[in-house]
């Protein structure tokens, strides 16, 4: 008997704790100022919308319109390269010219020392790399980017805001 009220009290608190009235929550996501939710930081024009959810956000200006005007550049995919997930192994490709399987994963890239943004230094961050090219001014470079999104490889201008800089031609 007294087993049964207290299995009856339990229903009851986990039938009241549950949340019975969902409804859908609003949720705004602002990217980085320097970067487009589609094609990230491809040198975009600000919208007034945008903008005003970042200044109520803190962020102050929403999109960052570059001097640089670079269109992406869609390239071949990476030689030797999965067609999925390809992001390290396609830095390895145009960093070191082959495949090299223990840097297909971003964090992989972690190993190398980290040194200041230069051409053909690597950015990296969790599931991220790509390579730098040519700096067009601030933190917006030139970058080869494999994977960098709907599995294409681009050559395209890239915020390096948030990622860590490494020279991968260096061993210490």
């Amino acid at each position: 008997m007294f087993r049964t009220v207290i299995l009856a009290a339990l229903a009851l608190v986990c039938l009241l704790l549950s949340p019975a009235d969902a409804r859908p929550r609003q949720i705004v996501s602002v990217a980085h100022p320097d970067c487009n939710v589609v094609f990230p930081c491809e040198g975009v024009v600000s919208s007034p919308r945008g903008e005003a959810i970042a200044r109520n956000l803190g962020f102050g200006a929403a999109q960052k319109v570059y001097r640089h005007r670079i269109s992406a550049q869609i390239v071949q995919h990476p030689d030797g390269c999965p067609h999925r997930a390809f992001c390290g192994c396609g830095a390895a490709v145009r960093v070191f010219g082959a495949p090299i399987r223990s840097l297909w994963l971003a964090a992989a890239w972690f190993r190398f020392p980290r040194t200041a943004p230069a051409p053909g230094m690597v950015a990296v961050r969790r599931h991220h790399v790509f390579v730098l090219e040519q700096h067009l001014g601030g933190s917006t470079w030139l970058a080869f980017d494999a994977n960098s999104g709907r599995h294409a490889t681009r050559i395209h201008a890239r915020s390096i805001a948030g990622f860590v800089i490494v020279n991968p031609r260096s061993s210490s």
